[in-house]
């Protein structure tokens, strides 16, 4: 018999908050379909690397009856000055209803819902170069202005 193939193992990478715009709606009265997110700006802090997401991101949602697949892609720029580029996808489960909560200014709980992701990175700066060889994983919240992720590396 083989090793056993060990448990995942994960350590936080960053907090991530990003800033988001009005949304293009390009769905079918069913509902299915795409909608694009702008997003505008944004900051994530952790204790390898901390800066801002640059205003030239977008997230491509793909709404489904039960669920949506979000694909992103978003640049970060540190406080020294390196570019990363981020590209992510997900799932989540915010339905109707808790949209109107969190329209409304309601603070939602995200154990109301599910919303995970799958982040990769891509960087020139020889400083971070260790990003490019990672893979991570997310844990998302919505507020009503703004989408929130804690990031994993995959130890």
């Amino acid at each position: 018999m083989t090793d056993p193939i060990p448990p995942l193992q994960t350590a936080p990478l960053f907090r991530l908050s990003l800033d988001i715009a009005a949304a293009q709606d390009l769905r079918a009265p069913s509902g299915r379909g795409t909608i694009i997110v702008p997003v505008t700006g944004g900051r994530f802090e952790g204790a390898r690397l901390r800066g801002t997401v640059l205003p030239d991101g977008a997230d491509w949602i793909r709404a489904e009856a039960d669920h949506a697949k979000v694909d992103v892609r978003i640049v970060l720029e540190t406080d020294d000055g390196a570019l990363i580029a981020m590209a992510y996808r997900g799932v989540h489960t915010i339905t109707d209803a808790i949209k109107t909560r969190l329209a409304s200014g309601e603070d939602v709980p995200a154990s109301d819902y599910y919303f995970r992701t799958a982040p990769f990175f891509e960087t020139a700066a020889p400083h971070y170069a260790w990003m490019n060889r990672m893979i991570a994983v997310g844990v998302g919240k919505r507020t009503a202005t703004a989408v929130e992720y804690e990031v994993f590396e995959v130890l």
